[in-house]
């Protein structure tokens, strides 16, 4: 098949960044997809809906100024120790979608996040009641636990004990990097009435931990929760195009300034926003299953958050293009994943 049409996926998981960048960040998003799932780690954080709803509106304008009029963005809550049982009742009425879980120091700008899961309790129990999924980075922080090894640790630690606190709470378990989370999903989907799902990167699905060492420390490559040995792709892999409902589609793009990311100490993050879905092409028909990207890109996220499937349909094409060296964003210059290398897939539009 060197064609396919297939209904305008969403990206359950995207980090826009905000101010004088947005519009050229959302342009690469809004150009392939619907909607994207908006994460909240700004600086300061959006920890109420009165910064959500705001954050949204900036980013429709930015949309907007961008040419794409029609993007929706679907925005989230930055779980925090002190987050109060009635921010969620406000933001079921608001429409927001999500809160996201961020273990304090986990990633990028998490620094506020929560450092006692059994704080929130109140709030995850009024979340369970209404329905608002739980958005979770799935890794544990402290320093005794290996980099490879905090996702699985998390599981046990983490996750388990907490779904079993509240066995009504609704859960997207984040960028899932590990056989041992796929494992946790595919068993747990099994007897809880749909309340578990995950989303999963292009990039842990195309690379394992070898990419980021190939010909020297490879920066552009280097995200967390970091990328893993390959039995961990294979199993990523194996769930993504398996066509089960409970994996679904979240980029994790994580935009960075080039100088940021080529640094003694460079940020975390993968920005595969401009080819994201040719990325997940690629891996997709790796293992001859090309058929199972819609499902995985455009129907499973929006009827596990409950949202109508889109109605628009895009069309990719097995070409090649060759990703260009930097994008801009605002004054700085923006390194994709894949810089200056070739993809096998074209988005058409």
């Amino acid at each position: 098949m060197n064609k396919l049409t297939l209904t305008r996926p969403d990206d359950w998981h995207l980090h826009l960044r905000d101010g004088e960048v947005l519009p050229d960040l959302v342009s690469h998003t809004a150009r392939q997809f619907s909607r994207a799932l908006v994460m909240p780690n700004l600086k300061p954080p959006v920890t109420t809906v009165q910064q959500a709803k705001q954050y949204q509106q900036r980013i429709i304008d930015a949309a907007k100024k961008a040419g794409y009029p029609n993007f929706l963005p679907l925005m989230t809550l930055y779980l925090t120790d002190k987050t109060l049982p009635s921010e969620v009742d406000l933001a079921v009425e608001n429409g927001l979608v999500g809160v996201k879980l961020y273990p304090a120091g986990a990633t990028t700008n998490s620094d506020a996040g929560v450092t006692n899961l059994q704080q929130c309790d109140a709030t995850i129990a009024r979340m369970a009641e209404l329905g608002l999924a739980l958005l979770v980075h799935g890794e544990v922080t402290h320093q005794g636990v290996d980099v490879f090894d905090r996702e699985a640790v998390f599981i046990d630690e983490v996750l388990d004990p907490l779904r079993k606190r509240h066995p009504r709470l609704k859960v997207v378990f984040e960028h899932i990097t590990t056989k041992q989370a796929v494992d946790y999903v595919e068993q747990a989907s099994t007897t809880d009435q749909g309340q578990i799902a995950a989303t999963i990167t292009a990039h842990h699905l195309l690379y394992n931990r070898n990419a980021i060492f190939q010909g020297g420390i490879r920066p552009h490559y280097y995200c967390l929760p970091i990328l893993k040995r390959e039995v961990h792709r294979q199993a990523l892999l194996s769930a993504a195009t398996g066509g089960s409902k409970k994996f679904f589609l979240g980029t994790d793009s994580a935009p960075h300034a080039k100088h940021l990311k080529e640094h003694p100490c460079g940020c975390a993050g993968c920005f595969t926003a401009a080819q994201a879905i040719e990325l997940y092409a690629q891996a997709f028909d790796s293992v001859g299953k090309i058929q199972q990207l819609e499902g995985f890109a455009a129907f499973h996220g929006a009827d596990f958050y409950g949202l109508p499937r889109n109605q628009e349909q895009i069309t990719i094409e097995k070409k090649t293009q060759k990703v260009p060296a930097s994008y801009t964003m605002g004054k700085e210059l923006l390194v994709p994943l894949n810089a200056e290398e070739s993809l096998e897939w074209s988005f058409l539009g």
